[in-house]
């Protein structure tokens, strides 16, 4: 019989809570000790994958131990009480006033902090509405038909900004060769109606800068002919804080005329954890004053577009520790190494005749394909890959490409920081593994598909079950180094 020893000295897997499920529905009507309650959330968590692993996202998995404790200071303090923590605003606002300086505006700095590039889309989006809305009445014309126009790229906020403030998204297709919007491709989708173009610098997909200069040379000669005032927002929620330090020759930002706003995440290669983006404007008169709302709060008049209202202030006070802890030589060092460990990667896996690539070297990520000579016949995909390096730890995404190339499916790693170059050789490693594993078990199952045909009588049974089954078998019943499971 259990004893129900619910006291603080009790031994944590000894206590009752461990015995019991855990709340998932209701709330509990008794509280436990913390080490309990601690302990039981942290073995749930074990089911997590590991973020040094996760190779799918761009959010950054690792910060300095004075960040880290620098955030735990912010974790305290509500950002949006400026009144009472003036000193944070005065970091976020050094913030803004810094990337507004390095993405080349020209005026005062205009922007805010937001939870990530997403919200700061949502306000960018919103900001081109309400200008585009402004002239069209202000000309006495229809204002009731806004659009936007993209890549079928683009990440999912922008089809959420598009639906949530009934703006008409007009999508270009991409192609295989070509998984990016152009300048060609936009052109047909614009009319009087579109608030504004989106060119990606570093997109979802393969990671490629989308010619901004190109489509803003486009935008200007629409703007001539027509009259129009079409203006480009650039999604730089990746290459944001690439470009300005691997490529500042690249023309992409403020010092286009036409380009009225960026968003950056500062949670991606800013290099600071989750929850941390950047919505920046041209000018101050590209944000509308009306979208601005000035808050008496707590005794203090706050301007205040976002979309968030109370939040912590640990992220945007770890951004400026990086700002001010690395300065330009050190990203450009970080990302370099980044970029040596890429390259690496990419060609590790050419290398092994199984891959193409299929991104174009603009920033630490690799994307890549099977290649259909070396696969042959083998009925194994980048979906089955994925799946076997999943056994492995390793989280690496498999997916099909957007609209005007859905048949390509590629995979694709994110070279963060803390990805070394010996993480690689265990990654390509594991992806060799896992090929030899899937091209004997297809030949298994061509196997029992072969005898099922020969002895029609015999017990019908699934080639594929039985194929992994027998695969599995074998392998334990190894002698040596490859006993597993007996000890």
């Amino acid at each position: 019989m259990i004893q129900d020893h619910n006291d603080a000295d009790c031994p944590v897997y000894a206590h009752p809570a461990c015995a019991r499920d855990t709340p998932k529905d209701t709330f509990p009507d008794e509280a436990m000790p913390a080490n309990v309650a601690y302990q039981l959330v942290k073995d749930e968590l074990l089911l997590d994958g590991n973020p040094s692993m996760n190779l799918a996202s761009f959010v950054t998995t690792y910060m300095e131990p004075e960040a880290e404790d620098l955030m735990l200071v912010g974790l305290k303090k509500n950002y949006i009480d400026m009144d009472q923590y003036p000193q944070t605003a005065e970091i976020h606002n050094r913030c803004v006033a810094i990337l507004s300086n390095l993405f080349h505006a020209p005026g005062k700095a205009t922007g805010t902090g937001c939870v990530g590039s997403s919200e700061a889309i949502m306000l960018a989006g919103l900001a081109l509405k309400r200008k585009w809305r402004d002239r069209r009445l202000a000309a006495g014309l229809p204002a009731d038909k806004p659009n936007m126009v993209f890549g079928s790229n683009v990440q999912v906020c922008w089809h959420k900004m598009c639906k949530y403030f009934e703006i008409e998204p007009r999508e270009a297709d991409v192609s295989p060769d070509e998984l990016v919007l152009t300048a060609e491709r936009a052109r047909p989708l614009i009319d009087e109606n579109t608030i504004g173009v989106c060119a990606i610098l570093g997109s979802t997909f393969n990671g490629e800068f989308e010619n901004v200069q190109a489509l803003h040379t486009m935008a200007e000669q629409l703007n001539e002919i027509h009259g129009w005032e079409l203006a480009i927002h650039v999604d730089a929620a990746s290459g944001g804080f690439i470009a300005p330090f691997l490529n500042p020759e690249l023309v992409w930002d403020f010092r286009l005329p036409l380009v009225k706003s960026i968003n950056v995440s500062g949670h991606k290669f800013g290099l600071v954890y989750a929850g941390m983006g950047w919505a920046l404007w041209r000018e101050p008169e590209d944000l509308p004053e009306d979208l601005v709302f000035h808050v008496n709060y707590l005794g203090g008049d706050q301007a205040s577009f976002t979309l968030n209202f109370s939040k912590g202030a640990s992220n945007v006070i770890a951004q400026y520790y990086n700002i001010i802890r690395l300065g330009r030589d050190g990203y450009r060092e970080i990302l370099l190494r980044s970029m040596h460990n890429a390259e690496y990667l990419r060609q590790r896996l050419i290398d092994t005749g199984y891959f193409s690539i299929v991104d174009k070297a603009h920033m630490p990520l690799v994307a890549f394909c099977l290649n259909e000579d070396a696969l042959g016949n083998k009925p194994f995909s980048c979906f089955d890959i994925q799946d076997k390096l999943r056994t492995r730890g390793w989280i690496v995404p498999a997916y099909t490409c957007s609209k005007g190339a859905e048949d390509l499916v590629i995979m694709r790693v994110v070279v963060k920081q803390n990805f070394t170059q010996n993480m690689a050789d265990m990654l390509v490693n594991d992806i060799i593994k896992a090929i030899k594993f899937l091209e004997a078990h297809s030949e298994l199952v061509e196997v029992v598909k072969k005898v099922q045909e020969i002895d029609e009588q015999g017990p019908k049974i699934d080639p594929e079950a039985f194929a992994f089954a027998l695969g599995h078998s074998l392998q334990h019943r190894k002698s040596g180094s490859f006993t597993t499971g007996v000890c």
